[in-house]
């Protein structure tokens, strides 16, 4: 088994709903919610490094190059960034073009985690796999399915990825 580093950067898998408001926000504190999925399906292989906690609508070339910098300086070969679905595919594509020499996989959900009927797990959980499986490159895993980095793309309209 390889081991995995996963870089949160927040997105709808790591929101949970905030009463207050009637609406899904970060938690306090911006806690990442991947410690907990892991825990809840018993996987403690892995380090989780939080690198930050926003909407992927506010993901820009900053952000973007801070992650690339994160997994350059990583130890591990095998790499799951977890990402808003909204510009997943953005990201994807700039990593790819960094030539990082890893394997790194985007994953996300399209529903909190914390909300309990949510694809967080089901999805995290495949990225997993396949960082410590698939040759050097970017890819997203989502709804079971595998992605090369320029094949990414959300589907609006049906709520889902496809090729």
């Amino acid at each position: 088994m390889k081991p995995v580093r996963i870089l949160t950067t927040g997105g709808t898998l790591d929101k949970v709903h905030d009463w207050r408001a009637e609406t899904i926000a970060f938690a306090g504190a911006g806690k990442s919610q991947v410690p907990e999925i892991l825990e809840q399906s018993r996987c403690y292989a892995h380090e989780v490094e939080q690198l930050f906690q926003i909407d992927s609508l506010d993901m820009n070339e900053t952000y973007r190059k801070l992650i690339c910098e994160r997994i350059l300086a990583a130890k591990e070969d095998a790499i799951v960034v977890t990402h808003g679905t909204s510009t997943m595919d953005e990201t994807a594509r700039y990593l790819d073009a960094c030539d990082l020499g890893k394997t790194v996989v985007l994953t996300g959900a399209m529903r909190p985690h914390a909300l309990f009927v949510s694809d967080a797990s089901f999805n995290l959980g495949g990225a997993i796999i396949a960082a410590q499986t698939l040759p050097p490159g970017v890819y997203g895993v989502m709804n079971g399915c595998v992605f090369t980095a320029s094949e990414l793309k959300k589907n609006e309209k049906l709520g889902r990825f496809d090729v």
